[in-house]
């Protein structure tokens, strides 16, 4: 007579359920990489505004997203390392599993915060309507994530995943409807801070592609893992792509914060020749200091002939 393990052997296909679990711990660590480039760039562009608001989100970000590594990571560790040809535990959803989830939902609920945060100054001096309603959508998003988290507590093998379908379904719909309200509430008061100034309209069409740009990415993320999980219910490939959820949801937010510093930069660079003093660029500091010693040089060593020269022309 069989064994019940052996009869698991010939039902799992490795490759298509761990071996997808590990592509997407790789990507999530190339993805943590490039959180970590854009956190580094946003802390060297605002060394000298001293510990704010945002540099604690960042912070914040940053311990969430290397936590939620380190949990897929050991995911990972655990059923391909640990329990090397068990079979029996390849089918089970260990703790590491589980508490990922619980990070990831913290991750894409800061960032959401930190938007309505935005939205709500933003739209101060008009109007508290639009962010009191951004406000009751995170809300509710956020209920119906944790009876998501609540579910997935309740599962003790992968195959319980296909119990709680609809929870999966729910919180990926309230993921990406949010994002469409907040990418759809930002466009809409960028576009009412309009001034007609060429530079300033500019910065601010800028910033209304990154926000468009990284409303897409997320949603897309969110509506890839549906799909997959609804038409590929026998593999893993939709945890590997959930993985990756949260990654998007910080390197987004990250990109935003430093697209708008750049953007601001460039405009600035930009009018530089225009409004003298408005801006330095480094490179031309040291230029401009020898300009004004020659220029000093030439007063002092200036002969009265000179002098007269100068006051008869003016």
């Amino acid at each position: 007579m069989s064994s019940p393990t052996q009869d698991l052997i010939p039902q799992l296909n490795i490759g298509s359920t761990f071996g997808a679990l590990f592509i997407g711990v790789i990507i999530s660590a190339v993805l943590f990489g490039l959180s970590n480039v854009q956190a580094f760039i946003y802390f060297q562009t605002h060394r000298d505004t001293g510990m704010t608001f945002y540099k604690l989100a960042v912070i914040w970000l940053w311990i969430l997203d290397a936590m939620h590594l380190a949990l897929i990571f050991h995911c990972v560790y655990y059923h391909l390392v640990i329990n090397y040809a068990n079979f029996k535990v390849l089918t089970e959803l260990v703790w590491s599993g589980k508490l990922e989830v619980v990070f990831k939902v913290l991750i894409i609920f800061s960032v959401n915060l930190f938007y309505v945060y935005r939205i709500w100054i933003l739209s101060k001096s008009k109007s508290i309507i639009l962010p009191i309603t951004v406000g009751i959508t995170i809300l509710l998003q956020l209920a119906i994530i944790i009876v998501f988290v609540w579910a997935i507590y309740q599962c003790h093998l992968f195959s319980d995943l296909l119990k709680i379908q609809w929870s999966t379904f729910m919180t990926l719909g309230s993921i990406t409807f949010a994002d469409v309200v907040i990418a759809s509430s930002l466009c809409y008061l960028l576009t009412n801070c309009r001034t007609g100034f060429s530079n300033t309209d500019s910065l601010i069409t800028k910033i209304m592609v990154y926000v468009i740009g990284t409303g897409c990415l997320t949603s897309v993320c969110s509506i890839a893992t549906v799909i997959t999980f609804a038409v590929m219910q026998t593999n893993f490939i939709f945890i590997a792509i959930d993985f990756l959820l949260a990654k998007v949801y910080v390197n987004s937010f990250l990109a935003l914060l430093n697209a708008r510093h750049y953007g601001h930069a460039n405009t600035d660079h930009n009018s530089f020749h225009n409004r003298r003093g408005v801006y330095r660029p480094e490179l031309y500091v040291q230029a401009l200091e020898d300009e004004e010693l020659q220029v000093s040089r030439r007063d002092v060593i200036k002969r009265p002939d000179d002098e007269a020269v100068d006051l008869s022309s003016s």
